[in-house]
């Protein structure tokens, strides 16, 4: 499987459903192991009113065979920024869509978004219980004070 974006100039796809995200085989095979991809300046849009939603990502996984290319990722995330949705849909699709096409053997996904109407909304989804002896790492993103 040759990777669409890795070394290629890209576009940023439309929606998050014609983004192509590339896997690369594991360089760690059969060793435990967590990757986090951290996004403190995630966009969407509100479906009712069109208005920005920001938010800060924080995606945790344990590799199986394969592990999502970066630049495909970012692409993929970037992808959202025209697109309409509330926040428990992007932040429980992002981790549904990466968990079904990587086939890890875990992933969680933290969704910090950012006050509307005073209100901050925090969405989290994982696979399931993680790997015996992963080391998990807190997310360490801070209730709303300012986010920062």
């Amino acid at each position: 499987m040759t990777p669409k974006h890795l070394g290629q100039t890209s576009t940023l796809p439309a929606t998050p459903a014609e983004a192509v995200l590339d896997y690369v085989p594991n360089p760690r095979l059969g060793r435990p192991y967590l990757v986090r991809f951290t996004a403190p300046e995630f966009t969407s849009l509100c479906p009712v009113t069109g208005q920005p939603d920001f938010a800060h990502l924080v995606i945790d996984y344990a590799p199986r065979e394969m592990i999502v290319e970066s630049k495909s990722l970012k692409l993929f995330l970037s992808s959202f920024r025209n697109h309409a949705a509330f926040h428990e849909d992007c932040t429980v699709g992002i981790g549904e869509r990466l968990f079904a096409e990587m086939d890890p053997h875990w992933l969680r996904i933290g969704g910090y978004w950012y006050p509307r109407g005073g209100i901050p909304i925090d969405v989290f989804w994982q696979s399931g219980e993680p790997p015996v002896g992963l080391w998990l790492p807190p997310q360490d993103v801070p209730g709303y004070r300012g986010r920062g």
